[in-house]
């Protein structure tokens, strides 16, 4: 997409609910709440929806049995899937509709109640006769896999992916909303209980309720929306395998290629990011993709998250909310990661807000480290 639109559309709304446990919800009832609440913050009402992006756990035409729900008659709805990183699609392909005059206000949302409904995670069937032979674990299988090969090529240390975790719940003991909180030490990562190995538990995201959504309007009319919209600088993605098995490179993810693209769109550096929020299904994934995305060389990735530097008053603060291993994790992840990268950029984070955010990246993943989707928003001072 090297015609991307940047900075000609925003985010002005963007709002969570049910996270951690939503008892009585369906995972509509919880999509339908948190776009509610993000319609609010631009004065909006689902009347004024002309756009619908949405996926929905077991419900493969949710696009439209959520247009129903909401009483609308959208002229776009779309249900793409992608895995996890979805949601950041949806940005893209709203932000180029909005553009070229198709509708003018995008919804984009989110809900699951997979822990209330079902109480734990269904290990997956692998899906092609390569791997299911096996009778792999799956996903956390195919996350352990690269995890070891970063390992035995880069001398990554289970230290090391430790640090991703503490890191992540030092960042969620500032957020009221995120459902794991408390003290957690790289020790406590190493002691708990392995599920594949190299990775225990607390290398594993949660598994939780929750919903998000995001509106999404072109910039034009942002300002009259909201005081401080977050502008859609740049979001690129790519795919390079599905199966864990076909994967080229089990230390390189597609975010190699997704994330140059999102920083040429935006115009941006590495230096001009102010926040990162990165889909941490594992404790694996940040490492990767913080070299793949360029914050330090492939095989370092590692060493970047030893000494606070991604914690509260480091240098490079990742995952703000909690992330998937200690705020939410409801099956998909991104748009939580997208909620809080706008957030980070609106100044709304209470405790948690890192000073001075004018750029801010989310990233997102889906499938096996297979599709990768990097998006760059901005303050008014971007654009």
């Amino acid at each position: 997409m090297n015609g991307f639109p940047r900075g000609r559309s925003a985010i002005v709304g963007a709002a969570t609910f049910g996270i951690g446990e939503a008892p009585g919800f369906t995972s509509m009832d919880i999509a339908v709440n948190a776009s509610i609440k993000a319609l609010r913050q631009a004065n909006l009402t689902p009347a004024d929806v002309d756009a619908l992006f949405i996926c929905l756990p077991g419900d493969f035409i949710s696009g439209l049995s959520f247009a129903e729900y909401l009483g609308i008659q959208p002229k776009i709805t779309e249900n793409n899937r992608t895995g996890g990183s979805a949601f950041l699609t949806h940005l893209a392909w709203a932000a180029l509709a909005l553009d070229a005059g198709l509708c003018d206000t995008a919804l984009i949302a989110y809900g699951s109640n997979q822990r209330t409904a079902a109480g734990r995670l269904v290990s997956a069937a692998a899906p092609d006769p390569y791997e299911g032979v096996y009778k792999p674990r799956l996903p956390v299988g195919g996350y352990a896999l690269a995890a070891a090969r970063h390992m035995h090529e880069y001398g990554t240390t289970p230290e090391q992916l430790a640090e991703v975790a503490v890191s992540a719940r030092q960042w969620a003991n500032l957020n009221p909303d995120a459902f794991m909180q408390g003290d957690l030490t790289v020790d406590d990562v190493l002691s708990a209980r392995r599920v594949a190995t190299p990775l225990g538990v607390r290398d594993c995201c949660l598994v939780t309720d929750g919903g998000a959504a995001v509106v999404v309007t072109r910039a034009d009319r942002a300002k009259d929306l909201t005081a401080k919209p977050a502008f859609v600088l740049g979001s690129a993605a790519a795919t390079f395998h599905m199966n864990i098995a076909m994967m080229p490179d089990l230390t390189v993810t597609a975010a190699s290629e997704s994330g140059p693209a999102a920083f040429a769109q935006a115009g941006v550096t590495h230096a001009d990011i102010d926040v990162c929020e990165l889909y941490d299904a594992f404790s694996i994934n940040p490492i990767l993709f913080m070299e793949d995305l360029g914050f330090c060389p492939k095989g370092e990735g590692g060493r970047y998250f030893e000494g606070g530097r991604t914690a509260p008053g480091g240098e490079m603060p990742v995952n703000t909310n909690g992330g998937g291993l200690s705020c939410v994790h409801p099956g998909m992840y991104s748009l939580f990661a997208l909620v809080e990268a706008v957030e980070q950029v609106a100044g709304t984070a209470g405790a948690r807000q890192v000073e001075g955010v004018d750029v801010a990246l989310a990233h997102g993943n889906g499938g096996f480290l297979s599709s990768q989707v990097t998006a760059i928003l901005g303050s008014g001072a971007t654009v």
